[in-house]
């Protein structure tokens, strides 16, 4: 009993030491690379619904074994059938993330667009204000006379305003006609006589206007041809008597000396 019991401790350390050895020194092949048929199917991390897989390249000369590269440089290649590559299109639905960029897309297109129209509005605007400046002033120094006439607004436009007020003293016991008339008859009077180039320009500067109106410019017409009849007929008729007054001087001169010569 005792003898079995010191064999079994003996053999069971040499049995284990023999296997041991038999496993770590027992011929095998290492593979330097992995093989290319995979014998174990594992579930690929994505699915393929998301993603398309690319399709699996030819390993290269270099990676294949002596005896392999051999018989690939000895078998035959074919010319008439040409290589295809077959590529695999998956589309997925967009994400809410690519929702929310479509809609700040079209926000910001939209502010865009409205900041686009404020401003060609605001620029059309301007512009349009700028030529109405330009317009106003270019009209006024078109009224001022030139230097080479020698005419001067300021003491003029006084001397017409006194002449405007003097109308207003004369006719402030008349009717209103003749107050609303009066003071512009002797303002206009005034200004033609002293401020003769500065009205010649008014002039023309309300003619151009009232030919926008064909109305208004033929009553302008009709309204300058009377007045200057007038003055004409005014001119005539002074000349009239200005003769019978000479006319008459002279034959009382001429009956005066005629006394005197026969009173000698």
């Amino acid at each position: 009993m005792a003898a079995r019991v010191l064999l079994q401790r003996r053999v069971a350390p040499l049995a284990a030491a023999a296997l041991v050895g038999s496993v770590a020194f027992a011929p095998r092949i290492a593979h330097a690379e992995a093989p290319n048929d995979r014998s174990i199917s594992r579930k690929p991390i994505y699915d393929d619904e998301d993603f398309a897989l690319p399709p699996s390249k030819p390993s290269s000369p270099a990676a294949l074994t002596p005896s392999e590269a051999q018989n690939a440089s000895a078998a035959p290649v074919s010319s008439s059938e040409p290589e295809t590559t077959t590529t695999i299109v998956v589309h997925r639905p967009p994400t809410p993330t690519d929702r929310l960029a479509a809609q700040i897309r079209r926000a910001r297109l939209f502010l865009y667009a409205q900041s686009c129209v404020v401003e060609d509005s605001v620029n059309d605007f301007m512009s349009r204000a700028f030529a109405l400046e330009q317009s106003f002033t270019s009209t006024l120094a078109s009224l001022a006379p030139s230097r080479e006439s020698g005419e001067k607004l300021m003491p003029g436009l006084i001397y017409v305003l006194v002449s405007g007020m003097a109308g207003s003293i004369v006719a402030r016991n008349r009717g209103v006609l003749l107050r609303a008339t009066t003071p512009l008859a002797f303002g206009l009077g005034a200004a033609y006589y002293v401020l003769p180039v500065t009205m010649q320009n008014v002039g023309g500067l309300v003619w151009e206007y009232e030919k926008k109106f064909p109305a208004v410019a033929d009553a302008h017409i009709k309204t300058r041809e009377g007045i200057e009849h007038g003055v004409a007929m005014a001119r005539m008729h002074a000349d009239i008597a200005q003769q019978k007054v000479h006319d008459g001087v002279r034959s009382v001169r001429e009956a005066l000396e005629e006394w005197v010569r026969k009173g000698k």
